[in-house]
């Protein structure tokens, strides 16, 4: 399987940090890597046909951006038309990408809606096509989707065709479109997938994603289902954000130090861009990582989401003991 030493390289099992879109991106993963360096990083979402295109082939490019010390790192692509798969995989094999994984999974209705992410779970053929087009770029190419559409029960059918496309890993998040991010990840179904995958394609690594709390409960998995090669942690990293450490306790201290990074690496991200400077907000959505657990830490989380500037969050930061 051509490109299979990149997976075959990382140890066993691998903990992933998985790709969340407007998370993901290259400060929030200069951050991780501080609390608890990840086996293998997935970047935030890219549309193929953004890239394909003259007009959205710029702002694509940003969301690939990486830093050499990010390696292992895989982009993760999305769309539904197979030519701007090969377009967009054949850009990231030039920007230094070892590997490419593909969103087929993502239950968002305006990307569903184009046929892209889990809507590709209703559309076997034009899957497949996809993957083959990807793999015309050169790389070795991965998988990450649900179990299904609608029902749990969709999950064999849907596997099989996806092992039978001969990926190098497939990720699955334990949990139905429909199902969304409720109701338990479905850990129950592992030892079938991993027996399924064993009878399909034995050289498929293959990663769980769902409810994966941390380091030491990926580790429990791995020793209750043997044939697990990796963990993916998504939400759990929101929950603790030195989830991939080694028993790592956070700190008051640890987790101001890890937002002061996070405003650094926000500013250098977006250096010499006036428009995405501008864009402050997303920011936001990170202050409950950081800002948790300790005293007045409800006080110093309100009064940094009013503000619009790292400067004014350094300040609040800096403002008086908390």
């Amino acid at each position: 399987m051509v490109g299979m030493e990149f997976w075959k390289e990382l140890p066993k099992p691998f903990f992933a940090l998985a790709p969340m879109e407007a998370v993901t991106d290259v400060a929030f993963r200069h951050v991780v890597a501080k609390a608890g360096r990840p086996d293998v990083y997935f970047t935030e979402f890219t549309n193929t046909a953004s890239y394909a295109s003259e007009k959205g082939r710029w702002n694509a490019e940003q969301r690939l951006v990486f830093k050499p010390s990010e390696q292992p790192i895989v982009a993760q692509i999305w769309g539904s038309v197979p030519e701007n798969f090969a377009i967009t995989a054949a850009g990231c094999a030039e920007m230094g990408y070892r590997a490419v994984d593909l969103n087929m999974g993502c239950p968002e209705k305006n990307v569903v809606k184009t046929g892209g992410g889990s809507g590709l779970i209703l559309d076997p053929e034009r899957a497949g096509k996809i993957i083959a087009a990807t793999k015309t770029a050169g790389l070795p190419v991965s998988v990450k989707t649900r179990l299904g559409f609608t029902r749990t029960e969709e999950w064999r059918d849907w596997l099989t065709f996806v092992l039978r496309q001969d990926v190098v890993n497939l990720t699955i998040h334990l949990r139905t479109r429909k199902e969304m991010s409720v109701p338990a990840a479905h850990h129950e179904l592992i030892p079938e997938i991993v027996k399924l995958r064993d009878e399909i394609a034995p050289q498929t690594t293959l990663c769980v994603n769902g409810d994966v709390r941390d380091r030491a409960h990926g580790m429990e998995i791995v020793r209750e289902n043997p044939g697990v090669d990796g963990l993916m942690i998504g939400r759990g990293v929101f929950r603790d954000v030195f989830c991939f450490s080694d028993g790592v306790q956070a700190t008051k201290e640890s987790l101001l130090e890890l937002l002061e990074l996070h405003l650094d690496e926000f500013d250098k991200m977006v250096d010499g861009d006036e428009s995405r400077a501008r864009r402050f907000d997303p920011l936001k959505r990170f202050f409950k990582i950081y800002v948790r657990d300790f005293p007045n830490a409800a006080e110093m989380r309100a009064e940094l989401m009013e503000c619009k500037t790292t400067t004014e969050a350094r300040a609040v930061l800096g403002a008086r003991v908390w």
